[in-house]
């Protein structure tokens, strides 16, 4: 369950809800975004807001499990970001943080118990989006049920299941040349 601040809580209850998102990627070089109209010092790092965040689609909620991620989506003005994705940004940290804006003064709350983490994790599919007005890049964070259809495989013999557990016997007759018995039909 996740703890509010007493103030975060009493805008929530409001209703009167306005935020603005911190977005953290660290690729080769760190980025720090933020949907406010100004940038933003938070912890002591400085979130700018004319780095071209474009859009913050996240998951839609539903009923069933479903590998819906977060996708972050900014303008690359100046191609850093296709440089980053062509030396390869897949598995890469993505952090989404949300913020609130305080209704009386009209200004960020930046407290640490003000801001809510809304996704952490790791860059899945980035591609950039060209249509010859604005480009583009994409980055979709994996799935928070990715890790659920993982599938490790590994190519083994005897000798390797060995080297994991000296103890396993699961190898022990397919190795052998020994002959198995089937019988098919009604007995």
């Amino acid at each position: 369950m996740r703890n509010f601040s007493s103030k975060v809580q009493s805008i929530l209850d409001s209703g009167d809800i306005r935020f603005f998102y911190l977005i953290d990627l660290y690729f080769t070089n760190t980025y720090r975004l933020t949907s406010y109209s100004h940038d933003i010092t938070y912890e002591g790092n400085t979130y700018t807001s004319d780095g071209g965040l474009f859009e913050i689609d996240a998951p839609k909620l539903s009923s069933i499990v479903d590998r819906e991620a977060y996708r972050v989506i900014i303008a690359d003005f100046n191609d850093q970001l296709l440089a980053e994705i062509r030396s390869n940004i897949v598995g890469k940290d993505i952090t989404v943080r949300v913020g609130f804006i305080d209704p009386d003064t009209d200004t960020p709350l930046l407290n640490s118990s003000d801001i809510v983490y809304a996704y952490k994790g790791f860059v899945d599919q980035p591609e950039i989006v060209n249509d010859w007005d604005t480009k583009l890049a994409s980055l979709q964070g994996t799935s928070p049920m990715a890790d659920l259809d993982m599938i490790n495989s590994y190519v083994t013999s005897r000798d390797s299941i060995k080297q994991r557990n000296a103890l396993d016997t699961s190898f022990d007759e397919i190795y052998d040349s020994s002959e198995l018995d089937l019988k098919w039909g009604k007995v």
